[in-house]
């Protein structure tokens, strides 16, 4: 059967402010950012305004940075929004982030300039497939957007990074692994299959047509799943904190 969908199962449906809505990706921007909270919610002690802080720095830096650097380079979730206002968009909250990063080193710790630096330069890396796409592969999305985020929220938390950082990070790195294999068969489904035709056969004689749906369903159910349980996950620990 001949397959016309949506180019993620977020996606809105294209035009005018639905494509902004769509370009950030709410579900693995959620996703992502429950990474900061874990990490500064293991730290020995939180501060709810550090806390929002880095929120708001990787909000920028991936939630509209990378995404719209993401869509400029192939346009994969297929909007219509300009190509000037994509640069905007990716160079202004860039800027930003790098900003809220410099100040936040500058008053928490100045070992916190490291992790902005690295941050402005693997947006763009990542996104643009700078240098070959080196840095685009299944490990750099789980070092990047998985471990990253982790240590960062717990080193402005606490100033330090202590063995309970590096498990969480591990932690994040492989269930950004899970995210990305996952994710994978979707996208390809989504945005690349033209056609899907096919039957299972099974052992007692019934049979089921395989199509798209049928190679999506549940790849993308766990994408939802996890995505709340990681933001579920994140507030919990924040709240054992605050509390």
């Amino acid at each position: 059967m001949s397959v016309e969908r949506r180019p993620a199962f977020y996606a809105l449906a294209q035009g005018g402010w639905r494509d902004y809505v769509t370009l950030f990706h709410l579900p693995y921007t959620l996703w992502h950012l429950s990474y900061v909270a874990i990490g500064a919610a293991l730290a020995p002690e939180l501060d709810a305004d550090r806390l929002l802080w880095g929120l708001a720095a990787f909000a920028l830096a991936l939630g509209v940075g990378a995404h719209a650097l993401d869509e400029l380079h192939g346009r994969p979730l297929r909007t219509a929004i300009p190509r000037p206002v994509l640069i905007w968009l990716a160079a202004a909250s860039l800027a930003a982030a790098v900003a809220i990063g410099i100040g936040a080193a500058l008053a928490w710790t100045l070992w916190l300039l490291p992790f902005v630096a690295a941050g402005a330069f693997l947006v763009p890396a990542y996104a643009l497939e700078l240098f070959g796409g080196v840095f685009h592969t299944d490990l750099g999305f789980g070092l990047a957007w998985g471990a990253f985020p982790v240590l960062v929220g717990y080193l402005g938390a606490a100033e330090t990074l202590r063995p309970a950082a590096f498990l969480a990070a591990a932690f994040a790195l492989a269930t950004s692994l899970a995210q990305r294999s996952l994710s994978t068969q979707v996208r390809t489904v989504r945005r690349r299959v033209a056609q899907v035709s096919g039957t299972v056969r099974y052992r007692d004689g019934h049979e089921e047509a395989v199509d798209a749906d049928a190679l999506t369903r549940a790849p993308e159910a766990a994408l939802r799943a996890l995505s709340a349980g990681m933001v579920a996950l994140a507030l919990a620990l924040v709240w054992m904190q605050l509390a």
